[in-house]
């Protein structure tokens, strides 16, 4: 064979590898995770998490699961980071979190901070007058902002990293802020909870627990 005709066979063998390299079947994209249906029915040796939460988000009084529909979804997942490392401590959720990848706590995230919230109604001030006060306007005079200025009016919450506290039950409000003093939660941005939390004295806790625990209503969105 002439240096002609190898130089041509040498052409359509590489023109025909290339080809199949063209044409051969590439390894398919994993799905994208669907936190819907994770929240639904589960995934793997996660269990559902409508079985605690609800279907729509939101929470179950009777055993302590609390509201997460209309969160924000920094907010959510960095709890889910904290269960899955261990820096905030759950016996239930710990677990539950580290059976999540990144990818699927992101995505559960992601479905409970779109659902519809429930909107506080208003509660009187009356109703308990040193809650009231350090929910609205704090204690300046130690350094104690407000709960809502950051939280916002009745704790319907702001953003994507301050939580809605409205819809919260008072013996949930008052664990976390015993859990952000012990250090077995972090403190959120600038661990702000943890500072504020230090500031606060057992009968202050539970009286602002209570304020924003006797809160409900109907379905509405945060700002």
């Amino acid at each position: 064979m002439g240096t002609s005709s190898r130089r041509v066979a040498a052409c359509v063998v590489g023109l025909a590898f290339g080809l199949l390299v063209a044409v051969a079947p590439t390894a398919a994209e994993p799905a994208a995770p669907d936190g819907t249906a994770i929240i639904a029915h589960g995934v793997g040796t996660a269990p559902a998490c409508a079985t605690c939460h609800g279907a729509a988000g939101q929470g179950n009084a009777a055993i302590g699961a609390p509201a997460l529909a209309g969160d924000g979804v920094a907010y959510l997942r960095e709890q889910l980071r904290n269960f899955a490392s261990g820096q905030r401590v759950n016996p239930i959720m710990q677990p539950i979190a580290r059976a999540l990848t990144q990818a699927e706590r992101a995505a559960v995230a992601a479905s409970f901070a779109a659902m519809q919230a429930r909107a506080p109604h208003p509660v009187a001030a009356a109703a308990d007058p040193l809650g009231a006060r350090l929910a609205r306007r704090g204690s300046w005079a130690i350094g104690l902002p407000g709960c809502e200025q950051c939280h916002g009016p009745q704790g319907i919450g702001v953003g994507p990293n301050f939580p809605r506290l409205a819809g919260l039950t008072a013996p949930y409000i008052a664990a976390q802020l015993a859990a952000f003093r012990a250090g077995t939660r972090p403190g959120g941005p600038l661990g702000l909870m943890g500072l504020v939390a230090q500031k606060l004295s057992a009968p202050e806790i539970a009286a602002v627990a209570a304020y924003f625990g006797a809160e409900s209503g109907a379905a509405g969105k945060k700002p």
